[in-house]
């Protein structure tokens, strides 16, 4: 399994995110949005299209980190993928 994993290494919810996946052997493709316009600009697209930011939105967060299954699935909860 691959996750994408959307966020920043300037946020401290996504470095234990990633080091919880990395722990687990699970394969990862970082998606840095600090050091990467073009990253960062998809991802914006992205927060503005989906559901699961509304929450985010209407309290000014920045939602990250954010997890891409394989088969596209998208969460901001890494329990749900955790137990996966």
């Amino acid at each position: 399994m691959k996750i994408t994993v959307v966020g920043s290494h300037l946020c401290p919810d996504t470095l234990y995110a990633l080091c919880q996946l990395r722990d687990r052997n699970i394969e990862v493709d970082f998606k840095n949005l600090s050091a990467s316009l073009p990253d960062l600009k998809e991802y914006l697209a992205l927060r503005q299209g989906l559901d699961i930011y509304e929450e985010v939105r209407a309290t000014d967060g920045i939602g990250i980190p954010c997890f891409i299954l394989e088969n596209g699935t998208k969460t901001l909860d890494l329990n749900e993928i955790l137990g996966k």
